[in-house]
């Protein structure tokens, strides 16, 4: 519940016959802030929680609201910062997307952009693993993303993604208004979004295994453009 807020929470369950003091200490701040507690068998917790680790303790929220690309460039504009969106490319894993979101917010990118298709969206499992960060970070989903790059194009932004044979991002000038590309786990950028790239990064490595996973090869690059350290 650090993360969270009463407007934003439905109902909190609590597993029955569990009395340690830190489930005590959920249930009064849950009361304090007006929000209905719920002492429901262990079962039910597991099914709500798709057989998950919930340690006794689940909050049922509302759906998560999706922003627009203007609320993206709005919430740069509040920051007094050029545009730093990251575009995700048919993402899967609600891991890779809660991870990423949880590095975009210590960087300060000011959105991400999701395809409504084929790709994972706000989840619980998404929310859980992004640690609080779904509250703050705005996503926007599209129903075309290649048109959505275009736009952001037309509208002043310098789209990268990532290649094996592209530039190493360490020599990368990343100022100004900026998307970054993020491809699927397995398949990369895919060939009609790379067509649409101003320039490509690369990542270098000395290890046997010449690939990262999608959301650490996210947060190496997220620190070149972030407005934390420019």
């Amino acid at each position: 519940m650090t993360n969270g807020s009463a407007a934003t929470i439905n109902k909190l369950f609590v597993q029955k016959s569990l009395s340690s003091d830190q489930i005590h200490t959920i249930v009064e701040r849950a009361k304090k802030a007006k929000i209905l507690v719920s002492e429901v068998p262990k079962s039910k917790l597991d099914l709500l929680s798709d057989n998950g680790n919930h340690q006794g303790v689940m909050l049922a929220m509302p759906p998560y609201a999706y922003a627009s690309i203007d609320d993206l460039f709005d919430h740069a504009k509040e920051a007094g910062q050029d545009p730093f969106f990251l575009i995700l490319d048919n993402l899967e894993d609600p891991r890779n997307l809660g991870a990423i979101m949880r590095t975009a917010d210590a960087v300060g990118v000011h959105g991400i952009i999701i395809p409504k298709h084929r790709a994972v969206g706000l989840t619980s499992a998404v929310a859980k693993i992004s640690t609080g960060a779904i509250e703050h970070v705005p996503v926007a989903r599209v129903t075309n993303l290649a048109n959505a790059i275009k736009e952001l194009k037309d509208r002043g932004l310098w789209i990268f993604g990532t290649a094996m044979e592209g530039q190493d991002f360490r020599q990368w000038n990343a100022t100004g208004p900026i998307g970054l590309v993020i491809g699927n786990e397995g398949k990369g950028i895919s060939p009609g979004i790379q067509k649409l790239m101003d320039a490509t990064l690369s990542i270098p490595m000395v290890g046997h295994v010449q690939s990262l996973n999608a959301s650490v090869a996210a947060g190496v690059l997220m620190y070149q453009p972030s407005p934390a350290v420019r």
